[in-house]
This record gives structure tokens, sequence and C-alpha cells, in this order.
């Protein structure tokens, strides 16, 4: 079975070993640059930007692609996934259509507003910055700036915790373009994924990631320095019926698409604010998070290629979907000055990972070394029975680098999770 995978990322790498882990699969790689560990497992690359469709299909077509599996969020914007199936090549992802869920937050908030789906905040869509700062300057509470189309996860400024009033209008006469402006939600974020095949959604284990670049949830926002998940698949400031609720959310979202005539097969990354008065939807995303991935792939013990053809046919049960009852967390090591000033082409020494799975990102090999370049280098998953098994397993794998790289260290520990649970008792 031979299959594309396109993205050169942590994700991707997590992406591609699960797949390889089907003896019959004979992977090929699209990404920008070349990533070691993908590298490793893959037959064939092409490396290309990703959003370089007509190259993507034409590689796909000379070598007898079968399946392929969109990893970012970029070529699904660029119509990668409307391309490949124009060929007969079936694809882990949505249209480009489908994918403005994540792509266009305008469009994201309103079909959660008109097919009255519960879970969106209140929010102000602007054409420009100027009616942006002009809602900024007559509202009375704090607010959530965003641009409507893609950032990274770094185009986010939250008034009353990054940026003041002066600040928020400040940022936002910086945007081109449209601009969502949205309810500051006061609450403990969660991250819930699905396959999705059309019609069914099977989710994944509820996942916590850490935006913020430092310990403590202090500086500015990455696109997340890792996450950690609990031996039950759930976290403990998530109640049951909110966990359905959110769940209900992303089923209703999937409906709504349908209906509209964007039917949605993929990933389905719903990231939500657990506040006071139940979840809250913060944004959705059309493929698996990064580092979320790392996570739940490393957790998944039923074969991903079969997941994938299940979801490609529209027959898909939870009966094909098993992971392992265990705590992973997952501690990204990045550049010195990420994100504002990364610093690219130091190299680095990995000494020992003490049972940590390795995934390779945004990094560079040569002459044997490895070399960092402008974003998250690599990440170490931890797995073990228990959270406290789990974090020290991923720590004395990122603590074993050598070279001009730091993590968190705090991702996974007790002490931070005790604040999460607490805050959550608090709100309630």
């Amino acid at each position: 079975m031979k299959i594309l995978v396109v993205g050169g990322g942590g994700r991707e790498h997590a992406i591609a070993a699960a797949l390889a882990r089907n003896r019959k699969t004979v992977i090929f790689s699209v990404m920008a640059k070349n990533n070691p560990g993908i590298a490793k497992l893959a037959q064939k690359i092409l490396l290309c930007k990703e959003t370089d469709v007509p190259r993507i299909v034409a590689f796909a077509r000379e070598n007898g692609i079968e399946y392929a599996f969109i990893g970012p969020e970029s070529p699904l914007e660029a119509g990668i996934v409307d391309a490949l199936e124009s060929v007969n090549i079936p694809c882990v992802g949505p249209t480009k259509a489908a994918a403005r869920i994540e792509t266009d937050k305008g469009f994201c908030r309103r079909l959660m507003e008109e097919h009255q789906i519960e879970g969106c905040p209140k929010y102000r869509l602007c054409q420009n910055s100027a009616e942006a700062i002009t809602f900024i300057q007559e509202h009375e509470g704090d607010l959530v700036i965003k641009p409507t189309g893609l950032t990274g996860g770094k185009g986010v400024k939250i008034m009353g915790e990054q940026v003041d009033r002066a600040g928020a209008i400040a940022y936002a006469a910086t945007i081109n373009g449209s601009i969502i402006l949205e309810e500051r939600l006061i609450g403990e974020e969660f991250t819930l994924q699905a396959f999705v095949d059309g019609t069914h959604l099977i989710p994944m284990p509820l996942v916590q990631d850490h935006k913020r670049a430092f310990d403590g949830d202090t500086g500015p926002n990455t696109g997340g320095m890792g996450s950690y998940t609990m031996p039950d698949h759930m976290l403990p400031f998530v109640m049951k019926t909110e966990y359905s609720r959110a769940f209900g959310i992303m089923q209703a979202t999937i409906d709504a698409l349908a209906r509209a005539g964007h039917p949605y097969k993929g990933i389905l990354y719903g990231q939500f604010m657990n506040t006071a008065h139940g979840p809250k939807v913060i944004e959705f995303n059309a493929r698996f998070g990064d580092p979320e991935a790392m996570n739940v792939l490393s957790l998944l013990t039923s074969d991903l290629a079969e997941i994938m053809v299940k979801i490609i046919s529209g027959t898909l049960t939870s009966a094909h979907v098993t992971f392992e009852k265990k705590a992973t967390v997952c501690k990204y090591l990045v550049p010195e000055g990420y994100p504002d000033a990364p610093h690219a082409g130091d190299p680095i020494h990995v000494e020992g990972t003490h049972r940590a799975i390795t995934y390779y990102a945004n990094v560079e090999e040569q002459n044997g070394s490895l070399i960092t370049l402008t974003s998250r280098t690599l990440a170490f998953v931890g797995m073990g029975d228990t959270l406290e098994a789990a974090e020290r397993i991923a720590e004395h794998a990122a603590g074993s680098v050598r070279g001009s790289v730091r993590y968190r260290k705090d991702i996974g520990t007790e002490k931070l999770l005790s604040q999460r649970i607490a805050h959550m008792k608090e709100l309630r």
C-alpha cells in the first residue's frame, strides 16, 4: 500500500511512524525540508513547498500513490485534497471548502451561529483594522483579537493577559484583512481530536497543550511547547458531562458541514476552553495538532493504515480505533530565541533518550550531526502507567540534549496539573 504523507514536522513524523507499523505500507513523503525521522521511514521523498499542489500531484501520480495523509493546514487551504482526489488518489484530510472550519475563522463562527451549535463564544467579524479598532475602543470588556486566516498558532492576542487595550489596538492596526474579535474566555483549555469518515466521529484521548513559550505559562504564544494525556484518556478538570458536550459540539459541526454541502473526512481537532458554564470552542483545526498528534499516535494500538482506509470508505467504527491505557508527556525542544527571534545553525547532541519516543521536527542532519533551524526542533514523548512516570521519561530525554536549545520543564508535572484542577474548582 503506497501512502503519501504530506508535511515535514513532528506531527508528520508521528503519522509516518504510525503508518509504518503496518509492514504492508510503503511511505512516500513530500516536505519542505528533509526531516531525518521521516527520511528513515520513506522510500522516496520530494522536497518542495507543501503548497505546491501541481508538483505534489505529479509526484503522486509518477509513483503510483494509492492514498494520501495530509499533515499541515497550509496544503489543505491550497486545495491539495481536491487536486489529489481529482486524479483518484483519496485522502485523509478535508477538501478546501470543508477545511475552512480552520482556515477561515469567520466561516467557522458563522457556521456555528447559523446551525445553532452550542459552545460558540460571542464574536464580532470586522472587515478591516479600522473597524476592529473602533469596536475595541467602544467595547467595555476584554477581547481576543484574531486574524481570520492561518497564523501558525501565533497570531492571537488576548486582552487582560498578553496586551492591554492600547496594545490590542496597536496589534489590530498591524493586521491586513479581516479580523475576528471574541469575548475573552476564562477557564482551562483542552483538546479533543477525532477521526472523521464524513458521518462518524471516533474520539481520541483528551490532550492539554501548552502554547506559552516559558515555564509557568509565561511568554509569547508558540505552535505548542508540549502536551500530556492521562491514563484514563480524560483530564481531571474535565467532567464527563463536559466531555460529552464537547464531543456533541464536534458532531454537530460535522453534521452542519455535510448539510452545507461540504462533507468532512480526516482529522477534526477541537480546541475548547472549559469555562464555569461548560466547554466553549476556541477554534477547530482541520488536521492533527502538533504536538498533540505525538501523544495520541504514540498510544494508538490499532492500525492507522486500516483507519485511513475506513475513513476514506466512510465505514469507520469505534471497533477500528484503540489506544493504550497509559499517560503520555510530550516535551518540545526549540532553538534559542524561539519564537520571536529563533537562532538557526547550531549543532545539538542527544545523549540518551531513556525509553522516550523521539520525533524529529524542524531540524537538519549534516555529516551525522543534528542542526537547528528556525522552528521547533524535536520532541520526546514519555509513556507510563502514571503521569509522573511519563513525565520522568520525557524530562530525562529532553534534559540529555546538549546545544543551543531549551524546553519547558513544567509540562506534565503534578504541580502544574494541580494548578489546573484548583483553577477549575474555583471557577465552578
